[in-house]
C-alpha cells in the first residue's frame, strides 16, 4: 500500500484516488457507520433468479481499498462481490458487482455527483448512495437512476438484494 494512504489513515483521513484526482474526507462518524452496519445485515441473495445470479455469493465488505482498472484507488462504504477476492493483504483488484455509499455531511457531492459515474465507468453494475440525514436513496445503473426514500428494498443485477 502506498505510504500516503497509511499516513493519511494515521491522521484520521480517508484518502482515495479517483480518476487521477486525490480525494479525502475525515473518518466517518457514528451515524454513518451505524447506517453501513444496518444495510450490511440485510444483504442476501434474491430467490428465484436465473442461474448466473444464483451463483453469486453476495459477499459484502466494508471500507476496503479497491484498485480499479484505471488505476484509481477507492474505499467504498460497502462493496458486494460474487466471489471472494484473491487479495487479502493489499488492495482488491476484483471489480465489485455493486457498491453502496453512505454520505457524510459536507461530502455529499463526492458520493452523489462524482462516485456513481466513476463506479459505472469501472464496470460496477449497481451503485447506491444513501443520505442518512434526508433518507434519500439513489440507485444508479447503466440504464438510469431511481430515487427512493429509506427504507427501500433494492435488487441488484448480480442477484443480491438489500434494504437501505
Amino acid at each position: 500500500m502506498d505510504e500516503r494512504f497509511l499516513k493519511a489513515n494515521e491522521l484520521g483521513i480517508r484518502l482515495e484516488i479517483m480518476s487521477g484526482l486525490p480525494v479525502w474526507e475525515p473518518h466517518p462518524v457514528l451515524k454513518h457507520q451505524l447506517a453501513v452496519d444496518r444495510i450490511r445485515t440485510t444483504i442476501r441473495k434474491v430467490g428465484g433468479r436465473d442461474a448466473a445470479a444464483i451463483s453469486c455469493e453476495c459477499l459484502h465488505v466494508a471500507d476496503v481499498y479497491i484498485a480499479f482498472p484505471d488505476g484509481s484507488l477507492k474505499r467504498p462504504d460497502v462493496a458486494i462481490f460474487c466471489k471472494k477476492p484473491e487479495e487479502e493483504e493489499e488492495a482488491v483488484t476484483l471489480v465489485p458487482e455493486a457498491v453502496i455509499e453512505v454520505t457524510s455531511k459536507g461530502y455529499e457531492s463526492k458520493d452523489l455527483e462524482i462516485a456513481p459515474r466513476f463506479y459505472l465507468s469501472q464496470g460496477v453494475k449497481d451503485v447506491v448512495v444513501f443520505d442518512p440525514y434526508t433518507l434519500v436513496v439513489l440507485h444508479v445503473r447503466r440504464g438510469g437512476a431511481e430515487r427512493h426514500v429509506s427504507p427501500v428494498s433494492l435488487a441488484f443485477e448480480c442477484g443480491c438484494q438489500c434494504t437501505v
